[in-house]
């Protein structure tokens, strides 16, 4: 889940698209009717594989528009090296930290591969209750479990795909586990699929070192047949199956990280654009249509630049609505996401934004996915604490909600399926502000426009910040809930008054008359006056906290 610069590019014009055209970032939004309200329009009885079936009959349930912060188990095999993100593409490019540490820990890549990495995932101390239980208290209202990857290894039970955890590493259906937990716990379940991409991302293990002792000597991949697994752990599979065949060999000379990654981008066009050859894309539909009716989830998120693979991304997803209201006596609960989704298909699937976000009021409901750190569990982020604080995942949240968006948040795990006492740390503070102030957030919708301060965060793909929140007190997201006005103040004024100037007597934008002012959960009324140029309120210091505070204001006509 690394950004290439066609998502990059791609999410700028889908931005520049819909973006307002007035120069503020922040206090202006598309105004016009419905802006943050879209409408719900009546599903057909039956829905065909195109898009204009799609986006004239989707309406996106109201489960996910309600929800706005779900939690994700990135979690692969990837994990188990502690070495950070792609570790199954990068240990095959000499230069990279991946190689390195690769060919010192487990030996050359052409003497042990990828998947031997992949029969080293144990998740000996697993407990899936004990983390869904810490989520749930961290106020997540849905969870996402990671089907597959791009190595191309499922986590469930796959019928069409033998190499799967129940046959290699933990040698248990990891998805059914995840389900069957959240389920109990009243929590909506998702899936993440990110295998459509595997056809290209594994050229590299078909490589070999152009230079050193070993330069010359084709990698795993290149050399290994089913015959030779007898007697092996890997017996009765394929590893061409899993590696998907040569087909997009790296050009000769590539000897740096930096070189490799320029050839994934001008070859970009190729992975995102056709469909691969062979049965790679129709087996694909069968592996994710396989997982939907196994687990039915609500969610299927995929990690691509609008649906993979063409049309049989289409296939899937109409099919997978149609399941859904099979499945719900009619109701269409499913949801379906992808990246950089261009704006006229925004009504017929979720867009999602990875890292990053949308500097506009977005008229169709939408998510970001992020992580407190990187997407598989890095050492480095934990020696050298590179972890988002709690303030910075909560004030992200505000600022997407006030957008008519969802934040999805990742917590790497160990390869044994822990996280670490740092991590834990920090959902436990997300958990604390939730737990208090969670309800300001839940079943909210945007105001007419999304915030004021100084502070504007970048938009599109892989824009966000680093680990620590840029937000202060003078910077305020609006949503409304219930008749009410809610202003997500993201820190605490040092002279304990919170001052919003958007809702100053002279700003036209809210000619509504206040008559209460309250902190989310508490019903005291708080001091409150409004000058022309901005409502002060006067906050008690026994509320006081860091992160910040929502404020509930009534009155006639304050959500107009």
């Amino acid at each position: 889940m690394t950004a290439n610069r066609r998502e990059m590019i791609g999410g700028a014009i889908a931005a520049a698209a819909l973006a307002p055209a007035a120069a503020s970032a922040v206090t202006t939004a598309r105004q016009a009717t419905g802006a943050g309200r879209a409408l719900k329009v009546p599903a057909p009885a039956r829905f065909t594989p195109d898009w204009e079936s799609l986006t004239s009959g989707y309406s996106v349930p109201d489960w996910f528009r309600d929800a706005k912060f779900g939690m994700w188990a990135h979690w692969t095999a990837q994990c188990v090296p502690e070495e950070g993100d792609w570790y199954a593409r990068n240990m095959y490019i000499p230069g990279t930290r991946a190689y390195k540490h690769h060919v010192k820990k487990y030996g050359h890549p052409a003497d042990v591969g990828f998947m031997q990495i992949q029969n080293m995932w144990k998740a000996d101390r697993w407990d899936p209750g004990r983390l869904l239980d810490l989520y749930k208290k961290a106020g997540a209202k849905y969870f996402m479990a990671l089907a597959n990857h791009h190595d191309n290894l499922d986590t469930y039970n796959s019928k069409y795909h033998a190499w799967n955890t129940t046959r290699v590493g933990p040698r248990r259906d990891i998805i059914a586990e995840w389900e069957k937990g959240a389920r109990a716990r009243g929590l909506r379940f998702a899936v993440s699929n990110h295998s459509a991409h595997a056809w290209h991302w594994n050229q590299p293990a078909y490589g070999y070192d152009p230079a050193g002792p070993r330069a010359g000597e084709r990698y795993d991949a290149y050399k290994l047949t089913a015959a030779q697994g007898r007697g092996q752990w890997w017996e009765g599979l394929d590893p061409q199956q899993l590696y998907v065949g040569r087909h997009m060999p790296m050009p000769d000379g590539i000897r740096t990280e930096a070189e490799a990654n320029a050839w994934h981008d001008a070859t970009d066009g190729m992975w995102n654009e056709g469909v691969p050859a062979g049965n790679f894309a129709a087996n694909w539909l069968l592996r994710v249509k396989d997982l939907a009716e196994k687990y039915r989830p609500d969610m299927v998120y995929f990690d691509n630049f609008d649906l993979p693979l063409e049309q049989y991304g289409l296939d899937f997803t109409s099919w997978f609505y149609n399941q859904s209201m099979k499945w719900n006596g009619g109701r269409l609960e499913a949801v379906v996401t992808s990246k950089v989704t261009p704006p006229q298909r925004r009504m017929g699937i979720v867009d999602d934004v990875e890292r990053g976000g949308k500097n506009y009021i977005e008229r169709f409901p939408w998510q970001t996915d992020t992580c407190i750190g990187g997407w598989h569990y890095d050492i480095d982020t934990y020696n050298n604490d590179g972890y988002k604080t709690p303030a910075n995942v909560i004030h992200t949240l505000c600022d997407v909600v006030s957008k008519n968006g969802n934040l999805m948040l990742s917590v790497p795990m160990r390869g044994d399926g822990t996280i670490d006492d740092k991590e834990e740390k920090v959902v436990n503070g997300i958990a604390e502000w939730m737990g208090r102030y969670g309800e300001a957030i839940y079943g909210s919708r945007p105001w007419k426009l999304n915030g004021e301060g100084p502070t504007r965060p970048n938009s599109g793909n892989f824009s966000e910040g680093g680990p620590k929140s840029p937000y202060t007190a003078r910077d305020v997201r609006y949503v409304t809930r219930n008749g009410n006005l809610h202003a997500l103040v993201m820190g605490w004024p040092e002279d304990g008054i919170a001052r919003m100037t958007l809702l100053g007597q002279d700003n036209p934008t809210m000619a509504g008359q206040i008559q209460r002012v309250m902190i989310q959960g508490d019903n005291t009324p708080l001091p409150f006056k409004r000058t022309a140029e901005a409502l002060e309120v006067t906050l008690p210091q026994g509320a006081r906290h860091e992160i910040g505070v929502p404020l509930v204001i009534s009155g006639n006509g304050v959500t107009a």
